[in-house]
Parts: structure tokens; sequence; C-alpha cells
């Protein structure tokens, strides 16, 4: 028989802090759903409810277009931190 595993439960920070929207302006907040390559991590892993997800997801999309937030980080160039990039 294989072993339940038991992992630590995520909490969605967007329902802890209470926060109905998700402005795309904000990237500190928007950081927690992306990854280092600026790659948005999906549900299992960030820990978001399905409605603050895709409000992230969307918020994250805008961003990206307004030029917040690179579609991709160059594999040439390696920064350590790339959140310190973001203003």
């Amino acid at each position: 028989m294989s072993k339940e595993r038991k992992f630590k439960k995520r909490h969605c920070k967007y329902c802890e802090a209470k926060i109905d929207t998700i402005d795309y302006k904000d990237v500190n907040m928007l950081k927690f759903t992306l990854s280092e390559r600026f790659k948005i991590m999906p549900r299992r892993l960030t820990g978001n409810c399905k409605k603050h997800q895709e409000l992230a997801t969307i918020a994250i999309k805008r961003a990206r277009q307004s030029a917040l937030i690179p579609y991709i980080v160059d594999r040439k160039n390696v920064v350590e931190s790339p959140f310190d990039l973001i203003k």
C-alpha cells in the first residue's frame, strides 16, 4: 500500500488579506504568483483559490501588455533576483 502524503494546506494570500480585486499596477502583490522566469505559477503551487487565481492571471496579462512585467527572461543574461528589477 502506498503511504498517504500529508502536505501543509496552502491558503490563498488574497483571501487572507481580504482583497476583492487585484490591480495590475501592484506588481509587488503579483510577484507571489510568478516564478523566477516570470511564468504564471499554477494554483497547486501558490495556494490561491480559483477566483483569485483567475483575477491574478488577468492582472498579470494586463501588466505584461503595459510593460510592467516582462514576458520572458533572457537565459543568457541571468540575474540573481529578477524581482529586484521591478520597481
